[in-house]
């Protein structure tokens, strides 16, 4: 009894294999006839034979643009775009002393055996521009060949017809220092003697009293 009860609980334990399912065996294909054998075709000639094309690198660059760089990866220099590597690199030009450099031909006139003499125009001989005139009183003589001359201007108002009277000094040139203080002259503009002086004596008209 004990033996039987033993065999039991040893079928028990072991595994039950499954059983092997039942494949359906492939049916078999009916066989292609032979191809008869037909007249021979006769291939044309070729002089060389041709070389066969290396394949293209197309896969390659394609797996290599597929892989894309991972999260804390940069994007390679190449993939970047950039404006300075699109162009054509610029041939450096070599440094030449300017005394060394390609001289350009100029182009030579033709010279003839005479010059033409140099002419001058005759210069034009007419009367001196109007110059401005002032009749004053001459107030101070102290310095050489200066006089100091006072010029009074009356005139009436544009709009209120007012008469105002204004006088303005000028300081002339007196070359024999023939002016006094008190004469009555008449003084022409003239270039500049001086830093104050742009006038000259013409005459005196009237003689202090």
């Amino acid at each position: 009894m004990a033996d039987e009860e033993r065999n039991e609980q040893a079928q028990e334990e072991t595994p039950v294999e499954p059983e092997a399912s039942a494949e359906t065996p492939a049916e078999p294909q009916p066989e292609a006839p032979p191809e008869e054998p037909g007249p021979p075709v006769p291939e044309p000639e070729s002089p060389e034979p041709t070389p066969e094309p290396a394949p293209p690198s197309e896969p390659v660059a394609e797996a290599e643009e597929a892989r894309e760089p991972a999260e804390g990866e940069e994007a390679p220099a190449e993939e970047q775009p950039d404006a300075a590597a699109a162009a054509p690199p610029r041939k450096k030009r070599k440094r030449v002393p300017r005394s060394e450099r390609r001289q350009r031909p100029k182009a030579k006139r033709e010279q003839t055996g005479e010059r033409k003499p140099i002419t001058r125009a005759p210069k034009p001989e007419g009367e001196r521009g109007r110059r401005q005139e002032r009749r004053g009183v001459v107030v101070s003589a102290a310095m050489d060949k200066t006089i100091v001359v006072r010029v009074d201007v009356v005139k009436a108002h544009r709009r209120y017809k007012k008469v105002v009277r204004r006088s303005q000094r000028f300081h002339a040139h007196d070359e024999q220092n023939q002016a006094k203080a008190g004469d009555i002259v008449r003084i022409v503009e003239t270039r500049p003697l001086s830093k104050t002086k742009n006038w000259r004596l013409a005459e005196v008209v009237e003689a202090a009293k």
